[in-house]
């Protein structure tokens, strides 16, 4: 079926182009890092926020997962960079997209979170109670060690899915990988030579991800 597809490949013109590949390749893994980070910090906010003795906070964090959870990525980075952005100030389109990933992963960890809390049973929940421990002290010496183990897994898969998303901030000129590849394709007009790259990219950077979730997941059970 293949030994009929007539395609020259002309890997010399993209190689003069490694370099834009390479700084495309970092760029990508910096977003991803501090989106991840930031989604952390986020994600437990939010998570707190669903368990609130407040009403306005608990409705609002609802509010943010299912509209973050439910509308495609590529349209909230539209929205939150030319419309949220713009109006704000904000010209550093790195650090928007930083955000903007931020923000829509929060909305996945959190859930993540908030499923590892009530994952513990509620037993010791009452033995500890029993045992004069507050709130600070369930969650920091009971509840939250446990519940570390079982999303730790989860928050793993989130970081591969990061990195992929990345490759969406290109529809706003952040030059990562995508947008990297994409622009090396113009110059060339070599499309699988540019492309292929960035797809074994992608692969370097998420199967380890993959292969040690499934590590954690076999340690942990």
């Amino acid at each position: 079926m293949f030994s009929n597809i007539m395609y020259d490949f002309n890997w010399d013109a993209v190689y003069e182009y490694k370099q834009k590949f390479i700084n495309g390749f970092l760029m990508t893994i910096i977003i991803s890092i501090f989106a991840l980070i930031l989604s952390i910090i986020f994600g437990l906010f939010f998570a707190y926020a669903q368990s609130s003795k407040f009403i306005f906070l608990r409705f609002f964090s609802r509010f943010y997962i299912e509209v973050i959870r439910g509308t495609p990525l590529l349209v909230q980075i539209l929205i939150f960079f030319y419309v949220f952005a713009d109006n704000l100030g904000l010209e550093n389109r790195y650090v928007v997209g930083v955000f903007i990933l931020a923000i829509f992963s929060a909305a996945y960890v959190c859930e993540i979170i908030r499923a590892a809390i009530q994952s513990i049973e509620i037993e010791q929940f009452e033995t500890s109670i029993s045992l004069g421990m507050n709130n600070y002290q369930i969650y920091r010496y009971i509840i939250f060690p446990q519940a570390f183990k079982r999303m730790l897994p989860a928050l793993t898969g989130q970081f591969a899915s990061i990195i992929k998303d990345s490759s969406l901030l290109s529809v706003i000129s952040i030059s990562e990988f995508t947008m990297n590849a994409q622009e090396v394709n113009s110059y060339t007009y070599s499309t699988f030579e540019s492309y292929i790259p960035l797809a074994i990219g992608y692969l370097l950077l998420t199967y380890p991800i993959s292969f040690y979730t499934k590590r954690l997941e076999k340690n942990i059970k």
